[in-house]
């Protein structure tokens, strides 16, 4: 029984505010991220937005001024220390983190770059976002972690196999540093997107998906709700789905 209580001890109940934030969200200058970006700038919030292109994220304040940026190779260690130390000292206040960059790549076994480019994905999409968490739950003022997956975690497309990886570890990490922030009064919510008119993968590979829109709008209404496993079409679908259904769905994908 002692096991069982030191288990549930800390099921409580935090749902994040939407208004009043300071929020660093890694990627936010384009896809998902620059959605993400104008939702929470219109709700009354300060956001922080970092990447590698300058030029990307210069745009993005050039339209709204009140946006911070910071460039950032979430790839370099370096980079991502630097980027927390600046935080600390610049805006100590800051208290929600999104881990939203990530890089797909179509390819197969067979190419010859394909270790090069897995090994990328890997970086970008599992090693970062694990060290920002790492380093941003030191900060006092957190109160918050989003962490962006994917519904390919659920279901693979083969075509995008070291992606689709990537994308299962981060779900799965995600449950696990919920509890494990349980006690520090830090909630972590997961974004769980299906395929969106986005340029991830590259150009045009997307145009016939949702748009990024109304993925938002969706995801904040169950913000609104408490909810801290947000879902929309598809990816709310496969996040529910059975191993008999999962099958069918992969077989249609790769067929």
């Amino acid at each position: 029984m002692p096991q069982l209580f030191t288990l549930y001890s800390f099921q409580i109940n935090i749902f994040m505010k939407l208004s009043g934030n300071k929020i660093l969200i890694t990627g936010g200058a384009s896809g998902i991220g620059l959605g993400l970006t104008e939702r929470f700038i219109a709700d009354g919030n300060t956001v922080i937005i970092c990447g590698r292109r300058a030029d990307v994220l210069q745009a993005v304040a050039e339209k709204d001024p009140s946006i911070i940026t910071r460039v950032c190779d979430l790839a370099n260690e370096s980079h991502r220390t630097a980027l927390y130390q600046w935080v600390a000292e610049q805006h100590p206040d800051l208290n929600v983190l999104v881990n939203n960059a990530g890089i797909q790549n179509w390819m197969g076994v067979d190419d010859a770059d394909f270790y090069q480019k897995a090994e990328a994905e890997v970086t970008t999409n599992v090693l970062a976002p694990v060290h920002l968490s790492t380093l941003f739950a030191q900060l006092p003022s957190l109160t918050t972690i989003m962490n962006v997956t994917s519904g390919l975690a659920f279901v693979q497309l083969a075509k995008v196999p070291v992606y689709c990886a990537t994308k299962a570890f981060f779900h799965s990490y995600t449950l696990s540093l919920r509890h494990l922030l349980q006690p520090k009064g830090i909630e972590v919510v997961e974004i769980i997107p299906p395929a969106l008119n986005t340029d991830l993968g590259g150009k045009g590979i997307h145009d016939s998906a949702p748009p990024v829109s109304a993925f938002i709008a969706a995801i904040f209404e169950q913000l609104k709700d408490g909810k801290n496993e947000l879902t929309f079409g598809m990816s709310e679908a496969m996040s529910k789905a059975g191993p008999e259904e999962i099958k069918q769905v992969f077989a249609r994908m790769n067929g």
